[in-house]
């Protein structure tokens, strides 16, 4: 089944170019692999190098900065790694504070990078989930 049918909801409410990559990635992956969870991690992996999740939808990286944003989507099929749920891990301090700061995250201002990571991974599941509802 092509990618554009079985586009996800996060990505329904994102830009036309995290659209393209994500079913690029996932047209190819059903080519080699077949239908299935398999191809859509595939195509998460792609689309988690050039954007980031940022409440319920795809934001291209900051200064268009590419590379895996967490450990999963860096590391090779088969080894075991965490998913950072769209949160751009490798990102700066800075940028996470004010992606917390957009997503209206408290507290924000004594949190550690990998607290911040973890309150805008929080904030993004209950905005998708908020989406999800309408």
């Amino acid at each position: 089944m092509p990618g554009r049918e079985e586009l996800p909801s996060t990505l329904e409410r994102s830009a036309e170019e995290a659209q393209r990559t994500w079913i690029k990635a996932h047209d190819s992956a059903v080519d080699q692999y077949g239908e299935g969870e398999r191809a859509h991690r595939v195509a998460y992996s792609a689309l988690k190098h050039t954007h980031e999740k940022v409440g319920d939808h795809w934001e291209r990286k900051e200064r268009g900065r590419k590379g895996p944003s967490d450990p999963r989507a860096g590391t090779p099929r088969g080894k075991p790694a965490r998913s950072g749920e769209g949160v751009d891990e490798n990102a700066s301090k800075q940028h996470l504070y004010d992606t917390a700061r957009r997503l209206g995250v408290e507290g924000r201002s004594r949190m550690s990078k990998a607290e911040l990571a973890e309150a805008i991974r929080k904030e993004n599941r209950s905005r998708t989930r908020e989406a999800r509802e309408r």
